[in-house]
């Protein structure tokens, strides 16, 4: 039996007014805690905000996928 994953589209923003970075990401992973590690190992937040990735990821709008697919990041579109 194979792990189901997900495509997760995260949207993130840090709050003002220590930033007002923000964007889209994109990544696979078999569920919220696996992406949560992803996202928290790329160090693509600010150290003061990664708690906030946890609620990013369950909030994230997530799509079973139906072929094989690795876990990972796909694309982070981040300003």
């Amino acid at each position: 039996m194979r792990l189901m994953k997900y495509l997760y589209l995260i949207d993130f923003n840090q709050p003002f007014p220590s930033s007002e970075y923000g964007g889209l990401i994109a990544a696979i992973a078999s569920n919220d805690t696996e992406c949560h590690t992803l996202l928290f190992n790329e160090e693509l937040w600010d150290e003061p905000h990664t708690g906030l990735i946890m609620q990013a990821v369950v909030k994230a709008q997530k799509f079973a996928l139906k072929d094989e697919y690795e876990s990972g990041i796909l694309e982070a579109f981040t300003t």
